[in-house]
């Protein structure tokens, strides 16, 4: 069965297509066109992360999350500990979000 997708996947994928009896046709991104599909698959994790309907699946979701900034931080040229450690710095000097804190305005 013919399926359309045009969205960027995990390394394995097609290798797991082919498991299944079904024939993956692909090609590799350029830089400009990977980065451009990081951007989207961010997005459509975002939604799944909304969508997500337990505890569990809200994990898994926040797991794919995860190995997305962890590729976006690579093609970078960064690793996922430079981002843990500018997000740590970023909490000491501004805190978390561990409060819940909704700032309504100034005056």
């Amino acid at each position: 069965m013919r399926k359309k997708f045009n969205k960027l996947v995990r390394d394995n994928i097609p290798n797991i297509i082919e498991k299944n009896g079904d024939i993956p046709i692909y090609r590799l991104l350029n830089d400009e066109e990977y980065w451009k599909y990081l951007l989207k698959k961010d997005n459509e994790e975002l939604l799944e992360v909304k969508a997500a309907k337990t505890i569990e699946e809200r994990k898994k979701e926040l797991a794919d999350k995860l190995e997305l900034i962890k590729a976006m931080a690579e093609f970078n040229g960064y690793s996922l500990d430079d981002i843990i450690e500018e997000a740590n710095q970023k909490r000491n000097k501004n805190g978390g979000f561990t409060k819940r804190i909704l700032l309504i305005r100034t005056k």
